[in-house]
């Protein structure tokens, strides 16, 4: 079988850690206790339906391996990347971790996460996971648990109320609707608006859509001509509809944002409109604040040419290169990417699944995922796309997004300012890369 080291997303188709660091010795933290081997696993999109599912997950494989116990360490989400990063550079406190496409390029450039492509070439698993699986889990660092891609979650009702036939299909409409809800009286507001981490994946969804029709799809921070998308003058247009919509119809508070409360904010229904992957299906789900008949989802937003880029995400199970405990460590990441397992996990988190078998379930055809299945059946509309994810200033670069959209919002910055600031940015990278 021949492995590769792509680092790239796969197209078409995220106080308490440190003290438990600092206590502990070895690659696991744990190590061996009267012939027992403990495992550290370390999640990084904590919620806690979530995290109770991958425990019970984890019950079902300590009880088929009695000589394997595993600890699961759930950092809040906005802290987890970070905890994680300090964790695998002490070379300490875990042995399996939750390993995305934005962290694995940095993870593994530094040597920071284990290779499994020798113990995979030897796994019965690997020829049932879905072609989009092999591709990433041929890259040797982690085994995707499933697929994420952007969606719109809506309000039904208040959409209605508002007077509109049915939900936004382009940004432009988005920003319509969302200031026609808003009505802060009422504690009714448009958008769930990301200000806080990883603020920069829906800024950047949103120029892909304004430059589609010029985008490098395989790698979709780049025009065609090898400029950045973020020195085309439609960027520009992208980014004055996208921050008027935290100016017209979002909560204030929304300038901090991240991943947790842009969801509460939805559930609770506080906020009409939410941009996020297929995995909050399932949270929503869960909510007792919003019943099944006010929301749904409707599919990606399209820029002015009526199309949208939609980047193809994925996370999945890593191994520490420092863990005392690889032979372990592997039996875990192959069972949790099992059939039984990994379909359960996807289906709970409402994800892509990875497993072939999994995608002809009803499940993937009804309800909220009706909006994927759109997207899926008129890709010339929904052009899958490649992030440069994998490359090693990802998290660099993150952090100087995020850092620069936070200066916008509060007035420090202009949004020409920023977009110069980011085509330098990557003009750069790319030109020392080559």
């Amino acid at each position: 079988m021949k492995r590769t080291r792509v680092m790239l997303t796969a197209s078409a188709a995220t106080a308490t850690l440190l003290a438990l660091t600092a206590c502990s010795g070895g690659g696991s933290g744990f190590g061996e206790e009267g012939g027992k081997v403990t495992l550290q696993m370390v999640e990084s999109l904590t919620n806690p339906a979530r995290t109770e599912l991958i425990r019970s997950l984890l019950d079902q494989f300590e009880e088929e391996n009695p000589d394997i116990a595993v600890e699961l360490v759930s950092p809040p989400t906005d802290q987890a990347d970070q905890k994680i990063q300090q964790m695998l550079q002490s070379g300490t406190g875990v042995d399996v971790l939750e390993a995305r496409d934005l962290t694995v390029g940095p993870f593994s450039n530094n040597g920071w996460l284990y290779d499994m492509s020798d113990d995979l070439a030897d796994w019965d698993g690997f020829d049932a996971l879905t072609d989009n699986a092999k591709a990433v889990a041929e890259g040797g660092y982690f085994v995707p648990y499933g697929f994420y891609g952007l969606s719109l979650f809506y309000r039904t009702d208040l959409v209605e109320e508002a007077g509109f036939d049915g939900p936004p299909t382009s940004w432009e409409e988005l920003l319509e609707q969302a200031s026609a809800i808003q009505d802060p009286s009422k504690n009714v507001y448009g958008y769930a608006f990301r200000g806080g981490a990883n603020a920069n994946g829906n800024v950047v969804a949103a120029i892909e859509a304004y430059v589609v029709d010029d985008l490098d799809t395989e790698d979709a921070f780049k025009l065609k001509d090898g400029s950045t998308i973020f020195s085309a003058p439609e960027a520009q247009d992208a980014l004055d509809t996208y921050f008027a919509l935290f100016e017209q119809a979002s909560p204030p508070s929304a300038v901090s944002w991240g991943y947790p409360e842009m969801v509460e904010g939805f559930t609770n229904g506080s906020t009409a409109f939410l941009l996020q992957d297929p995995e909050v299906i399932a949270t929503v789900k869960q909510s007792t604040t919003i019943t099944e008949d006010q929301w749904t989802t409707a599919p990606l937003l399209t820029g002015p040419t009526g199309k949208a880029a939609q980047p193809l995400a994925t996370a999945g199970w890593g191994i520490a290169e420092a863990s005392q405990h690889k032979e372990e460590a592997v039996k875990l990441v192959e069972f949790l990417s099992s059939e039984g397992p990994a379909t359960e996990f996807a289906q709970s988190n409402s994800l892509v699944p990875i497993v072939a078998s999994a995608a002809d379930d009803d499940f993937y055809k009804e309800g909220a995922w009706a909006s994927y299945v759109t997207m899926t059946e008129n890709p010339d509309t929904y052009i899958n796309v490649t992030q440069p994810r994998g490359v090693s200033w990802w998290t660099e670069w993150a952090q100087k997004a995020d850092s620069e959209i936070q200066q916008v919002l509060l007035g420090s910055m202009t949004t020409t300012e920023l977009l110069e600031s980011w085509d330098a940015y990557w003009t750069e990278k790319y030109a020392s890369a080559e």
